[in-house]
């Protein structure tokens, strides 16, 4: 999907995703994460009152708006969507929020006391320069709040098979556990939803499919084919365990080396290897 379609997408998944989840669970999410699950990562990072945070792949930010509205956080979003970002602002009203339409690397210089990455590390390639620059932008004690999806990379047949293969990019966990490490952030918490997430996609797709008339007639037969396509594959691979879902925080620790944000890790941290929002 072409980054400048994201608004349009968006609105014609709306209604199915709407019925999709659970009552007070839709709060404009493109991902996988019910709203109780948002608010309680977001609590757990300590977001409060005063809190400044930054939400990376921010989307249309149904999440920032929601934890913002909720918890009284100061709140960016940042995203490379020009028309998510719009869609984004439209919606946050009269909340604080701050949008900005930039590509990630590199992350925003701070400092920030939460950054959030909710469904979307799975994305990036280079996840060691992610952590870095993520580590870089956070205070002292400050904390990194995210999902991952954590299995081995794709297989040639599995990269075939998924649209937008791409932007898969599966990481074991201690893998990624190792990177944060070499950055100085500290894993404090985390917890498996991989059943939960399952659950999530089904319903998901049971929605895309009694709506896909009218998803269709705005977005075409062939995308429609491919959200269909894409979320079979996702059901199917967490339900086999192929991949498995994790919500974490970790912290950033005052001992982490003094690393340039514009360079990788290189062997410190091995090599790395989306739902969506």
């Amino acid at each position: 999907m072409r980054q400048d379609q994201r608004a349009p997408f968006v609105r014609a998944l709306q209604r199915a995703r709407r019925s999709a989840y659970g009552p007070g669970e839709f709060v404009d999410q493109e991902s996988f994460m019910g709203a109780s699950e948002i608010l309680a990562l977001a609590v757990r990072a300590g977001v409060a009152p005063g809190t400044a945070v930054l939400d990376l792949c921010c989307g249309v930010a149904g999440p920032g708006r929601f934890i913002t509205r909720e918890l009284g956080c100061s709140y960016l979003g940042v995203d490379l969507s020009p028309s998510a970002i719009d869609l984004a602002r439209e919606r946050a009203g009269d909340l604080a929020c701050r949008f900005e339409v930039a590509r990630i690397p590199p992350v925003p210089a701070g400092p920030f006391d939460v950054v959030l990455m909710l469904e979307t590390l799975l994305a990036f390639p280079d996840k060691s320069t992610l952590v870095a620059q993520v580590s870089g932008a956070l205070t002292v004690g400050g904390r990194f709040a995210f999902t991952l999806e954590e299995g081995q990379p794709l297989t040639d047949a599995e990269r075939e098979s998924m649209p937008d293969a791409d932007t898969v990019r599966l990481v074991p966990l201690p893998e990624l556990v190792s990177c944060l490490d070499s950055v100085g952030l500290r894993v404090r918490w985390q917890a498996e939803c991989t059943q939960e997430h399952r659950r999530v996609v089904d319903s998901l797709l049971s929605a895309y499919a009694a709506d896909q008339a009218e998803i269709a007639a705005h977005i075409g037969d062939r995308a429609l084919a491919e959200l269909l396509a894409a979320h079979q594959l996702w059901s199917d691979w967490l339900r086999d365990g192929r991949v498995r879902k994790f919500a974490l925080v970790a912290e950033k620790t005052g001992g982490g080396p003094d690393l340039d944000p514009d360079r990788g890790l290189g062997q410190a941290a091995g090599s790395s290897g989306r739902p969506g929002r």
